[in-house]
């Protein structure tokens, strides 16, 4: 298999795992709707950066790796559930007008967008799941050279960030037509879903 066939293979993974709508989503869209496009696609790439390393453990094998984040499956998932609801108040707290008009200008906020959907997205050991799922029917999981690897995985984080970047485009395209009013009401229900996502993520972990 050439590489080009590889990196065509992992941009379509990339894509596939990423395109879902869920929280990771949901954030995204909050944040390009509240902040702009560039927030929105700092966010996805936090999630795209998670892909990847959940690609490197499909694409190389590692059993290992993969066995201990489904048995520690319960945990992750209450962590990233606690983590959804904290994001949700949060949001919720925020005056959401000033939110809408004042686009971030600090690195830290966006190093802070970042790294919460990283971590949140390798809280989810489904993540894992997929990964491992569709790198063994493709017949890509811990077979062939490194070189092969690393282009594998190189084109599932160019799917997944490609998916992101379209998604806060077209959000923010769309936040320059909402009016402040109905951007504040999008705000709050963004950050009950929030929530509701964390308290099904905390219930499922704990039943």
């Amino acid at each position: 298999m050439s590489n080009l066939d590889l990196l065509l293979k992992g941009l379509a993974i990339g894509l596939a795992i990423a395109a879902p709508v869920g929280p990771i989503g949901l954030l995204c869209i909050r944040r390009s709707l509240a902040q702009g496009r560039l927030a929105g696609f700092v966010t996805g790439l936090g999630a795209a950066t998670a892909d990847g390393v959940y690609g490197a453990i499909g694409a190389f094998g590692i059993t290992a790796i993969s066995a201990l984040l489904i048995d520690q499956q319960r945990w992750l998932a209450l962590a990233g559930g606690l983590f959804l609801i904290w994001l949700g108040i949060a949001g919720l707290r925020r005056a959401p007008a000033v939110e809408a008009a004042a686009p971030p200008r600090q690195a830290r906020d966006l190093a802070g967008y970042f790294l919460s959907t990283f971590a949140l997205t390798l809280t989810n050991p489904a993540t894992i799941l997929s990964f491992a799922a569709v790198f063994a029917g493709l017949g890509l999981g811990g077979a062939g050279s490194v070189d092969a690897a690393l282009v594998t995985i190189a084109g599932v984080f160019a799917g997944s960030a490609l998916w992101w970047l379209c998604l806060s485009a077209a959000v923010g395209w769309l936040r320059e037509r909402l009016g402040p009013g109905l951007l504040v009401w999008i705000n709050r229900l963004s950050g009950l879903v929030l929530i509701g996502f964390g308290l099904v993520a905390v219930w499922t972990a704990l039943r």
